[in-house]
């Protein structure tokens, strides 16, 4: 596989970053299809509706000019960010290693996660990889192919807890915090402990060493909704008949979120020092294995019964499966499920038709008000709500007027 190449790509510009806080173009396009929207508009608490969309428009120099509508935005009204969060863990261990400055570590180097306090577990191989052994590039590739959790795991022991937070306040994310690791039941005072690591080179050379650490720090967040429900599953699949509890679990708002794919593909519109440190290799690597799918990996290889082509893609492409996106549309995004909440942060582009567009949701569906107990209406009202979204939003663009065409080249992705 060939990654893009993005030499020379992040120019000095300003465009124009607007928003709008009037729901009502928003409502008044998916009040336009009764048919596929009136069930989720008419409980759209229920459901826990929010939907940021940006138009881009370009200018003769292709300036990307963006324009944001939302739809029931409320950044203290709480949705589980589930593997959304993965994300920053990426592009953040990718700043790490940059600003290190340590001329032979690489995201590719060696990584060799130890142990040191309770509960935590090592990882000196990884059968994935052609080498057999694990890599910041590597944890990269899972996350972003098929949200791996392990690998966000990994990447959030490298970055560390306070690091992590530390870094979403710079890019001025104060209303977001990522607090634990994922599908382990992290929680309390071991999320706060970060295990010891190792790299070496190709030939079994420390390059760099990082001890364990530990963050003191809480992240207090004012929210609503963090007491939900009817009842609860517990760590011993018991049901507990009390309303179940996301205090101190990640948060990740939608305005951070949309903010932060934005970031990541229009970098040259923000303030030099409010982008992210990334190389553009660091890029290459991270719009590539944002928009492929599973089957065109060569590595990691993937089980199409188990990783289908669509299965990290839920706007526009609704999960489906037994069906491939044609090759001229690609959606660059980062999907969450979990708690019955679907999320995706998508930079969706059509070569062929010169169609550009950011879009972010969230919906849920716990019909019976059970958290952990696996029975969430995914197939039935979510992952059609995200398909509809995405290809409502999409005929929209197609007759929407520009004045000047998106050169999309640099976003381009060369698979061999």
């Amino acid at each position: 596989m060939k990654l893009l190449t993005l030499c020379g790509f992040l120019m000095l510009s300003t465009t124009a970053l607007s928003q709008t806080n009037d729901d009502s173009f928003l409502r008044t396009l998916l009040e336009s299809r009764p048919d596929l929207f009136s069930a989720v508009l008419q409980h759209p608490d229920q459901n826990e509706i929010q939907l940021l969309y940006t138009q881009i428009n370009r200018d003769q120099n292709q300036v990307p000019h963006l324009t944001t509508y939302g739809y029931r935005v409320n950044e203290t009204r709480y949705f589980y960010p589930a593997s959304t969060v993965k994300l920053a863990a990426v592009i953040f261990a990718l700043e790490k290693i940059n600003e290190l400055r340590i001329p032979s570590l690489h995201a590719g180097s060696t990584m060799i996660t130890g142990q040191q306090f309770p509960d935590q577990t090592s990882v000196e191989k990884d059968s994935s990889a052609s080498s057999g052994l694990p890599s910041v590039k590597h944890y990269i590739k899972k996350i972003l192919l098929t949200s791996d959790n392990d690998a966000f795991n990994r990447l959030f022991e490298f970055v560390g807890r306070a690091e992590m937070n530390q870094k979403l306040h710079h890019y001025g994310m104060k209303k977001s915090r990522i607090l634990n690791r994922l599908a382990i039941g992290d929680g309390g005072e071991a999320s706060k402990h970060t295990n010891p690591i190792r790299f070496y080179t190709e030939e079994g050379q420390l390059i760099y060493e990082q001890a364990e650490q530990y963050d003191p720090k809480e992240y207090p967040l004012t929210l609503q909704r963090l007491i939900v429900g009817k009842g609860y599953f517990d760590h011993q699949e018991q049901l507990v008949n009390e309303p179940y509890s996301f205090e101190n679990k990640n948060v990740f708002t939608l305005p951070d979120q949309h903010s932060f794919i934005q970031r990541l593909f229009f970098p040259e519109i923000f303030p030099e020092e409010q982008r992210f440190r990334l190389t553009p290799e660091d890029y290459a690597l991270i719009y590539t294995y944002m928009g492929i799918l599973p089957q065109e990996s060569k590595e990691p290889r993937y089980d199409p019964n188990e990783f289908w082509p669509n299965y990290a893609k839920m706007l526009y492409f609704g999960r489906e499966k037994g069906s491939t996106p044609p090759s001229h549309i690609r959606s660059f995004n980062k999907y969450g499920d979990s708690y019955g909440f679907i999320i995706d942060n998508m930079y969706f582009v059509d070569f062929e038709k010169k169609i550009e567009f950011f879009l972010t949701a969230v919906i849920q569906s716990n019909e019976d008000g059970i958290y952990n107990d696996g029975k969430y209406e995914y197939e039935t009202v979510c992952y059609p709500f995200m398909k509809h979204l995405g290809r409502i939003i999409y005929e929209y663009e197609l007759n929407r007027t520009k004045n000047y065409l998106p050169d999309l080249s640099r976003y381009q992705l060369k698979v061999e």
